[in-house]
């Protein structure tokens, strides 16, 4: 078996970036939506964390960690895979966690989101759907076009679309760096 990575998040880190996943899980159940105050509450609580604490990273890291969370997802939010609540939920957790551990948290969120995926996939009967859309979405990419312009159920924004709350995959993604931090 692979060798966990050697992370260095602190205790506080984990508690605060946990904290924050855990309310946006509970908004993004109930709204449907993460809300700008959660994320920007995150990401000033990371700075400020990180600045004054002597276990934090200091405020550069806080920033890379933003930039980050913010960069990973970005593309995702310009082809509409992602809303603008996950873009900044990334961000605000990078800025609690610093840029190396975003990097892990975007790894594994996204092995966390397709579990969760291929869940839903499989409760609603749309295995085969699904699969179609990927390839739609590959080749689309693949010349350059945004996938949801010739089909609105690609838009994550659209009724049309089979969506999930992504807060979910984000607290599993967080479950799983805080795990993988208390190993090493």
């Amino acid at each position: 078996m692979a060798a966990i990575p050697n992370l260095q998040l602190p205790v506080a880190a984990q508690g605060l970036v946990g904290a924050l996943s855990v309310l946006a899980v509970v908004w993004d159940l109930r709204e449907r939506r993460i809300p700008n105050w959660l994320c920007l509450c995150g990401v000033a609580v990371g700075l400020a964390w990180n600045t004054v604490s002597p276990a934090g990273g200091g405020p550069l890291s806080s920033v890379e960690g933003l930039a980050a969370g913010f960069a990973l997802y970005l593309p995702l939010y310009l082809v509409r895979a992602r809303g603008a609540g996950d873009v900044k939920l990334l961000a605000a957790a990078g800025a609690m966690i610093g840029p190396m551990n975003c990097l892990w948290l975007f790894v594994l969120v996204s092995l966390a989101g397709g579990v969760v995926a291929l869940g839903l996939v499989a409760a609603k009967g749309r295995l085969r759907q699904t699969l179609f859309n990927v390839g739609w979405i590959l080749h689309e990419l693949g010349h350059g076009r945004a996938p949801h312009r010739a089909s609105p159920e690609l838009d994550v924004r659209s009724t049309e679309a089979l969506r999930l709350p992504h807060a979910v995959p984000v607290a599993c993604g967080v479950a799983a760096l805080v795990w993988m931090a208390r190993q090493s």
